[in-house]
């Protein structure tokens, strides 16, 4: 970790404090030393990003007609970087097949949504790549081009599909969309390709 001599602010192996995380992450990316602090610089611009709600319905309209509707399963927020490739989709499927969240015998949770015989909702939402850092207005420059992350987001319903997921319904891309759900516990996740949280 790195270290501050405390009289002189200066790194110091004589009676060192330990920075402030803030600082040793920015003191760290200065001296390209992630290693120091146990971070990774990754490439904002590659990550499918996913928010996850276990839901017992949710449904999707576009000028009030129902695009998409399911009862138990997942409703899939779902956002592609400029850089994704199939790789990126292939994990992402995987994953939210795999995930073990709904409640067994006893309650717990310890099974997957195919164990519980759940179905899926995937609803493209390209602000999930918003950068809030400056300013008051977000900006998307890091989300993918919408032809691209179309093919990508139709990717993972057919992956999902041949996962073994008995139903896949979705949204309309592009269009201004109404979602209404029941989160069911609540259980929300969030998901990075690029494995960020």
């Amino acid at each position: 970790m790195l270290r501050i001599n405390p009289a002189r602010g200066e790194e110091s192996g004589d009676k060192p404090r330990f920075l402030p995380e803030p600082v040793a992450f920015l003191r760290a990316k200065q001296h390209n030393r992630s290693d120091s602090i146990g971070l990774e610089w990754q490439d904002k611009e590659k990550t499918v990003r996913a928010v996850v709600q276990r839901v017992s319905q949710a449904k999707v309209t576009v000028e009030g007609r129902t695009s998409g509707e399911i009862g138990k399963g997942f409703l899939v927020l779902i956002s592609s970087g400029r850089k994704d490739t199939d790789t990126d989709v292939a994990w992402m499927a995987s994953k939210l097949l795999a995930l073990r969240v709904f409640p067994d015998d006893e309650g717990k949770m310890n099974r997957s949504i195919l164990e519980a015989g759940g179905d899926f909702l995937v609803v493209s939402q390209f602000t999930l790549h918003g950068d809030c850092r400056k300013g008051a207005r977000p900006s998307f420059s890091l989300a993918m081009a919408p032809e691209e992350a179309k093919r990508l987001v139709d990717l993972l319903m057919e992956k999902l599909c041949h996962g073994g997921a008995s139903r896949v319904e979705s949204g309309i891309f592009g269009a201004m969309m109404k979602v209404a759900l029941v989160n069911d516990g609540p259980v929300t996740l969030l998901l990075d390709s690029e494995k960020n949280f």
